[in-house]
């Protein structure tokens, strides 16, 4: 089932954002975070979830855009446990944001992805998703 997260969740999402980043994020700054977002009517955190088990989540942020001259969706985050994967649940966490984004009336969905996450890039492609864009980036 999918449902919207809540702040009770915040252990079951850190969990799978340390795997999807392969990283351990400081535990104190990831529930602060978390809380601000779960406040944000701009985002939504969706969690797939079977018997009180969380196996997949799925972050979308809505926001006016100039260059649009309207709403836009951003997948933030999506990802599924590892041994959950390719049995349906990222899928139907993209429709949920989709459906979101439909309801909020955003022009478009877009997200995001690490060159690295090849698998991730065919899955945004067989969704209809096109590549038009480069993102850049610099830490600071």
């Amino acid at each position: 089932m999918i449902r919207k997260a809540v702040a009770g969740d915040v252990e079951r999402v850190y969990h799978l954002i340390n795997l999807l980043e392969d990283c351990e994020f400081p535990k104190t700054q990831f529930v602060s975070i978390y809380n601000e977002i779960l406040q944000n009517q701009s985002h939504c955190i969706f969690l797939y979830e079977i018997e009180n088990e969380v196996l997949g989540i799925a972050h979308l942020r809505i926001e006016n855009q100039l260059h649009h001259c309207g709403k836009v969706a951003e997948i933030m985050e999506l990802i599924v446990g590892d041994s959950c994967r390719s049995k349906g649940i990222g899928t139907m966490l993209f429709h949920a944001m989709c459906s979101y984004a439909k309801e909020h009336c955003c022009a478009l969905i877009e997200v995001t992805s690490n060159c690295r996450r090849t698998r991730a890039h065919t899955f945004y492609q067989k969704k209809g998703m096109h590549r038009s864009h480069y993102k850049f980036s610099m830490l600071l």
